[in-house]
């Protein structure tokens, strides 16, 4: 079976894309800001929320003149790319792999994890942060 190579694309911003970006992004932070898919100057669809998020993310690296890298994440992923995505050590995340919080697989002598599992343990992470924060300003504000 031959080995399929994900493609990644890497866009510099220029200048003027910079300023751009800038300008979207100040239109995006008024109260109304909405973006909109529009073709031959008929207005098609209000893009959902969760797509916006997206492409704010994208617009802040674009408005500060960074380079934007874009890529599939391939279905099953190493240790070290694991460790990235969540934002952990090599050894934090075996750590985790040994104590049962995270699936994974071995391949002879390396271990494997989906990437599906990866990115549910991100989000389960990033639940349990936002209750604690809820938590704590509900503490701090009993108190004033």
């Amino acid at each position: 079976m031959p080995v399929v190579q994900a493609t990644r694309s890497q866009v510099m911003t220029t200048e003027r894309e910079a300023l751009q970006a800038r300008q979207v992004l100040e239109l995006l932070e008024e109260p109304q800001g909405v973006l909109t898919v529009e073709r031959s100057g008929q207005q098609l669809e209000t893009l959902p929320p969760e797509i916006g998020r997206v492409l704010q993310q994208v617009l802040d690296v674009m408005a500060r003149g960074g380079t934007i890298a874009i890529g599939p994440v391939p279905e099953v992923l190493t240790t070290s790319e694991a460790a990235g995505i969540l934002g952990v050590s090599r050894p934090t995340l075996m750590k985790m792999i040994c104590e049962d919080q995270l699936p994974a697989h071995r391949v002879g002598t390396h271990h494997r994890l989906k990437s599906d599992d990866v990115f549910a343990a991100l989000r389960a992470r990033r639940a349990r942060e936002r209750a604690a924060l809820l938590e704590l300003m509900d503490i701090e504000g009993d108190g004033f």
